[in-house]
């Protein structure tokens, strides 16, 4: 959107284990490649402060536009001085770290970094409605302003066509089986080991559980899966390409998190037309009507998660509705609404 408005683009990033998107490469946008580190403790943050600091001073960008707690703080501090110069810092919050039931340590990590670095913001964005009535109150950045998401493309994602069988067959899951699938990262926050418990105890050995996603946690759940003695109902299909596809060959998508802004992957669940089960927590609570486009729990009740799948896996009728019911509810966080409302926030400036 930004090049066909005539704009020249440029990204930093750190060398993460994702490939970075092709579009990149298409549009010829100039990438820097800096030691951003998660982790607010990591030597590398300072040089990549250093660097990026260097980098915008020479360049005098117009906007700069930062993205995820950590690089966002060494980007709103290093843009400090061009901001004087009439450069303009934008946030887009994914997901603030403290909410409503975060751990304490969340709140006192994280929460006094990003009310000092709002005064250092000219428009904080905010992705859900928990975030955007809290960075009202208590963030005091220029603007505050709330969008639904990041926006993902529709028309894109109801066009796919795939051969149901041999989806399954390329994740390793039987034919005729009921699905669940899960898409993310295979962490701790993702909380995927409360579904294989309940994969468990739903004792049902036509139930498949497959999650595609990298991560630290892939052997604690082989072994949990083996412990309880459904290893052969739980496929790991590591990192994959076709995640549209997947969606159209499963039957339900449950997404256990313990923490989210607005997840792409539950957006791009209810686009498909699957029922959802999800944990009862900021931005699911503003995707997934509860009883009508799915259930929500409570992210460590394994009796809850497990009840709740069976009610979709028992009631065909139910799955139909519940699809169709996301199919609508997802047209406000498109795309094309997310990019208008965007531009009025870019031309705002």
């Amino acid at each position: 959107m930004l090049y066909a408005k005539g704009n020249v683009v440029e990204i930093a990033c750190s060398n993460g284990t994702k490939p970075l998107n092709s579009i990149y490469n298409e549009l010829g946008c100039e990438k820097h490649i800096f030691p951003f580190s998660r982790s607010p403790f990591s030597k590398c943050n300072l040089i990549a402060y250093k660097q990026l600091k260097g980098l915008v001073e020479k360049e005098h960008y117009d906007i700069v536009h930062c993205h995820t707690p950590n690089a966002a703080m060494i980007t709103r501090l290093a843009c400090r001085n061009v901001r004087k110069q009439g450069t303009k810092v934008f946030y887009t919050a994914h997901g603030f770290h403290f909410f409503k039931g975060a751990p304490l340590k969340n709140w006192l990590m994280y929460y006094p970094v990003e009310k000092i670095c709002a005064h250092l913001t000219d428009v904080l964005i905010t992705i859900n409605h928990e975030d955007f009535e809290l960075a009202k109150k208590k963030m005091h950045a220029k603007k505050v302003c709330y969008v639904p998401g990041v926006g993902i493309d529709l028309s894109k994602i109801q066009s796919v066509e795939c051969d149901r069988a041999e989806v399954r067959k390329s994740m390793g899951v039987p034919e005729d089986c009921v699905l669940l699938l899960s898409i993310g990262e295979l962490n701790v926050n993702k909380n995927h080991q409360v579904v294989v418990k309940a994969l468990a105890r739903l004792n049902n050995t036509n139930v498949h559980y497959a999650i595609a996603g990298l991560g630290d946690q892939k052997e604690n759940l082989l072994n949990l899966a083996k412990n309880l003695g459904v290893e052969s109902q739980f496929h790991l299909l590591g990192y994959r390409t076709d995640a549209l596809k997947l969606y159209k060959a499963a039957d339900v998508f449950v997404f256990p998190s313990f923490r989210e802004g607005l997840s792409v992957s539950l957006m791009e669940a209810m686009a498909s037309g699957l029922p959802i089960v999800c944990s009862k927590i900021r931005g699911n609570v503003d995707l997934v009507e509860d009883g009508v486009g799915g259930f929500h729990f409570v992210p460590n009740d394994v009796d809850g998660l497990t009840q709740n799948l069976k009610n979709i896996i028992d009631d065909t009728a139910k799955v139909v509705q519940m699809g169709d019911a996301n199919e609508k509810k997802i047209k406000m966080f498109s795309l094309k609404n997310v990019l208008d409302m965007m531009k009025e926030i870019y031309n705002a400036r």
